[in-house]
């Protein structure tokens, strides 16, 4: 007898929960792309690569990024494709984020120290927590007190 008086309350808890993690959601939002790669990511990493990530991941570079394909996809898309450097002497570049307001990614590498100089083909962009997976769009830093600019691009262009 207390089963049946039971169901329906049951039920309206059930719509109720299932109203409130619909709410939960931003409607506004618009699903993720899927993410297609360039076939640089096919070849193998470079010597320089694997020595960014080794620099990062340490010990743990064979277990969290090389064991895992779908991560070292990722990490090469990163290192190949979506960060820029450019040079952009003579012009105003105080609008942007300075590099220096970026918290270093020393989880695994406490040792890890910012750069003083920025050398095109040895920043390590995996040092930083940039927001790689922002869906706002490109985010551009300058490297302190220089004419240079760090471009992160989106993994999902609008």
């Amino acid at each position: 007898m207390k089963s049946k008086s039971l169901m329906p309350l049951a039920f309206i808890v059930s719509l109720l929960a299932i109203n409130l993690s619909f709410a939960q959601t931003n409607q506004n939002q618009k699903p993720l792309k899927h993410v297609v790669f360039n076939d640089n990511v096919k070849a193998p990493l470079s010597e320089n690569e694997l020595q960014f990530i080794n620099e990062v991941y340490g010990s743990h570079a064979e277990e969290d990024i090389l064991s895992k394909p779908q991560r070292l996809k990722d990490v090469k898309n990163i290192l190949r494709n979506r960060v820029e450097i450019i040079h952009a002497p003579g012009k105003d570049l105080s609008s942007f984020s300075n590099l220096s307001s970026v918290p270093l990614f020393n989880v695994y590498n406490k040792s890890l120290t910012r750069d003083t100089f920025l050398n095109p083909s040895t920043f390590n962009p995996l040092k930083y927590q940039f927001n790689f997976h922002s869906r706002a769009g490109n985010k551009t830093y300058r490297f302190d007190n220089s004419p240079y600019l760090i471009v992160i691009k989106s993994q999902n262009p609008q």
